[in-house]
């Protein structure tokens, strides 16, 4: 590459939990710059996931890591021309990009669900994930199938 590679941004840690990765989350679920409504959206569906979980010895925010946790992906495709074909290449994924994918699964299918608000739709999202099922793990298991299936071709790995 010509240019250096950026340096990465040091986040405040979000006011309530006093957690960088809810910050992270939260930018990412952000639109247009409204970050005060996003925050509001993710405390909103925390109180909402603290009141539904059924786990009495685990808080709401641990409920959310583990539904991070769950969706995250440890390997994934990347395609790679080879003598005029194009192959997928089963990888694994470095660490940051496994989080942030997680992530942007999680609020990407919250955002598809049908309930009322979005912090309902996240809360239930993250129920779901926590509990390893619903669209957001559904994704990871497909991404994890089409590494397994594509297991032969990681010889062309660069």
């Amino acid at each position: 590459m010509r240019k250096r590679q950026a340096k990465k941004r040091p986040l405040l840690p979000d006011p309530r939990f006093n957690d960088q990765l809810v910050t992270r989350f939260v930018n990412m679920m952000m639109w247009d710059g409204k970050k005060s409504v996003a925050f509001k959206i993710f405390y909103d569906a925390m109180d909402i996931v603290e009141e539904k979980k059924n786990n009495e010895e685990k808080t709401a925010l641990e409920v959310w890591k583990d539904a991070l946790s769950n969706v995250m992906p440890h390997v994934e495709v990347r395609s790679r021309r080879v003598g005029g074909a194009t192959f997928q290449i089963p990888m694994q994924i470095r660490p940051d990009r496994k989080i942030s994918t997680a992530m942007k699964w999680l609020i990407s299918f919250a955002r598809k669900r049908n309930e009322k608000s979005m912090a309902s739709k996240l809360a239930a999202e993250i129920l779901a994930a926590a509990k390893e099922e619903g669209a957001a793990v559904k994704k990871r298991t497909d991404t994890h199938k089409m590494a397994e299936a594509n297991k032969a071709f990681s010889h062309f790995r660069f």
